[in-house]
């Protein structure tokens, strides 16, 4: 696995004059809905492209508190990209904002971090029909590989994400 990784990788991230994120129309923002498993890319308004997604295995509600499993909901930034990760490709959610915290601190716990957008592991453990059809992460959203180059080339930094219920 890590052979294809690094080849697509390097297709994708190293070659530009195959392939580059100027190649591609860029999202000005991006919207998960939970309940139907979806990720939309938008550019003005426009939803440029549909991709199926994965949850934390707790997927009903906001997440509350590390450990719970549960997707965050509200709005975020993609603040950060992670082409090394255990996951084919990440890209952070700025989860928890001030307002998780404050939440979190009223209640005595840990709002938890960590929150990605990502591929499917490098190093997997289920088959691939498993990562396909179940909710699996610990709170993020999980997507195929195919569909996490092109989140990951169609989107900036800094990037709006807003997760509906």
């Amino acid at each position: 696995m890590m052979i294809r990784v690094t080849t697509i990788l390097g297709i994708f991230l190293l070659a530009p004059s195959l392939a580059s994120a100027s190649d591609f129309p860029q999202a000005d923002r991006v919207v998960i809905d939970k309940s139907d498993r979806e990720l939309h890319l938008i550019q003005k308004g426009r939803i440029l492209k549909t991709i199926k997604i994965a949850l934390g295995i707790q997927p009903q509600g906001g997440k509350e508190k590390e450990g719970d499993f549960k997707t965050p909901e509200g709005t975020y930034l993609l603040d950060l990209r992670n082409p090394n990760s255990d996951y084919f490709l990440a890209i952070h959610v700025s989860y928890p904002d001030a307002s998780d915290r404050r939440r979190a601190a009223a209640g005595g716990v840990d709002p938890g971090g960590a929150i990605m957008i990502h591929g499917q592991p490098n190093e997997p453990t289920r088959s691939e029909t498993y990562y396909r059809t179940q909710d699996w992460t610990n709170g993020c959203i999980a997507v195929s590989n195919s569909d996490m180059i092109d989140i990951w080339l169609m989107t900036g930094d800094n990037t709006p994400i807003e997760i509906r219920p």
